[in-house]
């Protein structure tokens, strides 16, 4: 039976990461059938950082709790560099980490990623057997990475998760998700974010589609269903684990969820 993914991306915006209450409603995703969590760098007052301390705090107290695969972010708009942005590939239990495909706006900011910022974050990853997963959100960033690939070997398969709704990038329409994922080399796993979600479909035709893994948590929207938002990530990810089975396949346990990414050996110690 297929396998899907879920992701959770518990922390929105500029909300702030309190370790001691997101370990809680991750570790009652995980119940749901979340295998993934991805973390942004952050203080407890919300704000993006160099300083890994808060991070690496919220992960040991999520991993008190649950095995989930730990996913650092090595993005979001800020006035970091490339190199303080991949600090948190430092902290030994990172699996693995956001890479982002290029330069993009943003909302009202301009998202920069040069081929330099692309290089130095892919050499970053797997110098210590992290597994990337590229985010891009437009069609000419897989064209980026595949270009990437020719000067820093990538381990297969090499994943995508094609990012939808931000203003600046693709929409999340079914014609712009055939086109986008028409170009995702055979080879490869992808995935799917629709920030700004407002309803199911897009993600239910996603994994139709073909999607391996499938991003959730109030990172990209708090909505549950209509009219009604979410108080906990574990509400959306209980949602959507039952949408997957109702679509006749399972949700990926932590450890076929590494088996599927191709997480050394190594990082599951």
């Amino acid at each position: 039976m297929r396998k899907v993914i879920i992701s959770v991306a518990p922390v929105a915006g500029s909300d702030p990461l309190i370790p001691e209450q997101l370990a809680e409603d991750v570790a009652k995703c995980a119940e749901y059938g979340a295998s993934m969590c991805h973390l942004h760098c952050k203080t407890r007052e919300g704000k993006l950082t160099p300083d890994i301390g808060n991070l690496v705090q919220a992960f040991e107290k999520i991993l008190e709790k649950t095995d989930v695969v730990v996913q650092a972010s090595t993005g979001g708009i800020s006035e970091m560099n490339i190199e303080q942005r991949c600090y948190p590939l430092e902290y030994q239990k990172v699996e693995s980490a956001s890479l982002n495909g290029g330069s993009t706006n943003l909302g009202e900011a301009v998202y920069r990623n040069s081929f330099d910022d692309i290089r130095y974050c892919a050499r970053a990853c797997y110098d210590r057997l992290i597994i990337p997963e590229t985010e891009v959100f437009d069609i000419g960033m897989i064209h980026n990475v595949e270009l990437v690939r020719k000067e820093v070997p990538m381990r297969t398969p090499v994943i995508y998760n094609l990012v939808f709704g931000h203003k600046g990038g693709m929409q999340p329409t079914i014609e712009a998700l055939m086109a986008f994922r028409s170009f995702v080399p055979k080879d490869a796993l992808w995935g799917i974010t629709h920030f700004g979600r407002d309803n199911w479909t897009f993600l239910a035709a996603a994994v139709a589609a073909g999607a391996s893994i499938v991003r959730i948590g109030f990172e990209d929207s708090r909505y549950l269903k209509e009219g009604i938002m979410a108080n906990y990530n574990y509400e959306e990810v209980r949602y959507l684990a039952d949408l997957i089975h109702q679509m006749g396949m399972e949700t990926a346990t932590p450890k076929e969820t590494r088996e599927m990414m191709g997480i050394p050996e190594k990082r599951n110690t």
